[in-house]
């Protein structure tokens, strides 16, 4: 099983010949010119040995240093050999498995027939690939991912196994698993999971039971946040979900969005203005937070089913449409849905059915692109993918309208994976065409949240063989410094080492936390249109654009202007200093093939720099 020496076979030959004929050479010179070959094949020999002793050495030593676990074992399956690793995996000492069967190891959670599908495997095919459960020394059983071949060399047989304990790894699942189905600060079952909770609780009510349902929202979260900062509004956000379980009962608690919790109950006929009553009573106690003590406003809407319906979405609707309905009354209110609340309730909830026909359907839902130009010379470098929803009866429908439809009825990650397989596909086909142009793609909270956004993103890259430069990720101010993404500064640095730049998009509308900005791994600074509406002439935007752009170059950032629509705008930005510009005053968003089309028109030289 080790390397084999390779020796000189014509110096060993003419050795043998030499050692043969030496009793019949005359003359001691003949005899002893005859040795000479003899000698320098004993020494060829000696110096191959060496070398196979060497080999055999650097492969030991290459095989204890190995992380993966090595078991060789004979035909008979008796464990020949083992490694460093195997010992640190299953604690079994070499001498205490050496000469035994590897079964030892067996946890009991595979049948015969697995060992036999095992066993003809290798029989037939000669190797063997996948994940088993195994059972340490100290009788805790781990899974662990196994390579077995089966190897023939001299006429004997011998297998040979390496194996990976995948412990973490299958924690790592279960942890990417759970942040799917929960709320990462606080525990508490996400929309998502809500919602397959509140179907089951639906289908199990009995004759003569209702369920209570209300959706709380904390008035001016964000200045809490402001006012004790990140950590002080963490710990406020956590206590509040443990006194609001402990009202709950044996009824479900859920946080469905950052100041927006959900709470229902199965009763037999409990009063239900007296329950929301209870829950006003005992949520606006004072919340100790450090030395201070907080007493909260809150909003809430509440609705109970079958009263007010009994599918778990319409409820869902309905409950929106009760506490919209309390902050429109003026907040720190309460509103229990009322029929004359669906009015336009019923018309949101169906567009909220159309938006996910739109999404599963051909035709409905398009990518515009638009361009991003070189400030000074109106190059186009890149360009920005923007949704655009054409619904069969009402036309164009505005992004500022069905996105927050999307968020509310928890559509967003469909719709931002639909986006993002467009981007790839169009930008395959625009590289089979020649064209070389990033596709900046816009990334919401929830597809970081929910987990496997890497993943997803890779597997598409692959799908059309499209490599990861050409692909931008931006991703808003209040994505970054969402708690339930996770280490963000980490996962931005490894889809950046993949190839994708990074964008902070709408810069300057959201915390604008300077402090977390600098230890980001970001490519690009994106400022608002906000401050670039009123340019040249307002004063604050120019000190706040002029102050934007210093950063970034401090910070080795690009800045991309969004929003300029005039030739004061631009040359203002250019003498400033802004490389990147976007806006209605070189391009609008345009769907793919009249980007194409411009874009060549600029390569011809037909394209002035001028409004488009």
């Amino acid at each position: 099983m080790w390397p084999q020496a390779h020796f000189n076979r014509p110096l060993i030959i003419g050795a043998l010949v030499a050692l043969i004929a030496l009793p019949w050479l005359p003359g001691l010179e003949l005899r002893v010119a005859a040795l000479l070959p003899a000698v320098l094949a004993g020494l060829d020999i000696a110096r191959q040995r060496r070398r196979q002793l060497l080999h055999r050495q650097l492969l030991e030593a290459a095989v204890h240093l190995s992380s993966d676990g090595l078991v060789i074992s004979d035909r008979h399956n008796r464990v020949l050999a083992v490694n460093a690793a195997f010992s640190h995996i299953t604690g079994y000492a070499p001498e205490e498995i050496i000469g035994r069967n590897p079964s030892l190891l067996s946890s009991g959670r595979h049948d015969e027939e697995f060992h036999a599908r095992y066993r003809q495997a290798l029989e037939v095919n000669g190797h063997w690939e996948g994940e088993v459960w195994n059972r340490r020394k100290q009788g805790d059983e781990y899974p662990e991912w196994l390579r077995a071949r089966r190897i023939e060399q001299g006429g004997d047989v011998f297998h040979v196994a390496l194996f990976t304990d995948i412990t973490r790894h299958k924690a790592r699942e279960q942890d990417l698993q759970r942040l799917g189905l929960e709320d990462a600060l606080t525990g508490l079952p996400n929309r998502r999971r809500l919602g397959d909770l509140l179907v089951s609780r639906l289908n199990g009510l009995r004759a003569g039971e209702a369920m209570d349902l209300a959706l709380i929202d904390i008035d001016a979260l964000k200045s809490i946040n402001d006012a004790l900062g990140a950590e002080g509004g963490d710990r406020l956000l956590q206590q509040f979900s443990q006194r609001l379980t402990a009202l709950a009962r044996g009824g479900v608690v859920g946080r469905i969005g950052g100041d927006e919790f959900v709470i229902l109950r199965s009763t037999a006929g409990g009063e239900h203005t007296a329950w929301v009553d209870e829950l006003r009573q005992v949520l606006t106690k004072p919340f100790e937070i450090g030395d201070q003590a907080l007493h909260l406003a809150l909003s809430i809407g509440s609705c109970r089913a079958p009263d007010d319906g009994a599918d778990a979405d319409v409820l869902m609707q309905r409950l929106e449409s009760a506490l919209y309905a309390a902050k429109r009354h003026g907040r720190n209110t309460d509103m229990r849905f009322q029929p004359a609340l669906d009015a336009g309730g019923d018309l949101q909830l169906g567009l909220a059915n159309d938006l996910r026909i739109a999404i599963e359907s051909q035709g409905q839902l398009q990518l515009h692109y638009q361009c991003q130009h070189d400030a000074s010379t109106g190059k186009v470098a890149s360009v920005e993918a923007l949704l655009r929803w054409k619904h069969p009866l009402r036309g164009a429908i505005s992004p500022a309208e069905f996105v927050p439809l999307a968020e509310r009825h928890g559509l967003m990650l469909r719709l931002g994976n639909w986006v993002l397989r467009e981007a790839v596909q169009q930008q395959a086909s625009w590289r089979r065409g020649g064209h070389r142009l990033c596709i900046w793609v816009n990334v919401s909270a929830l597809q970081l949240i929910q987990g496997g956004f890497e993943a997803s993103l890779a597997g598409l890259l692959m799908e059309y063989d499209v490599p990861a430069s050409s692909i931008g990720l931006e991703l808003t101010e209040s994505v970054l410094l969402d708690e339930r993404a996770g280490d963000v500064s980490r996962r931005l640095a490894a889809l950046r080492a993949r190839g994708h730049q990074i964008a902070v998009d709408d810069f300057g509308t959201g915390y604008s936390s300077l402090a977390y900005l600098k230890d980001l791994p970001v490519d690009k600074l994106k400022l608002d249109r906000a401050f670039i509406r009123s340019l040249p002439g307002e004063r604050a935007d120019a000190a706040i654009t002029m102050a934007v752009l210093a950063m970034a170059k401090g910070l080795g950032m690009e800045m991309i202007a969004e929003g300029v629509e005039t030739a004061e705008q631009r040359e203002y930005l250019v003498s400033n200093g802004c490389g990147w510009i976007q806006g209605f005053y070189f391009s609008r968003p345009a769907p793919a093939g009249e980007v194409i089309e411009r874009l060549n028109g600029y390569e011809a030289g037909n394209l002035a720099i001028k409004a488009a």
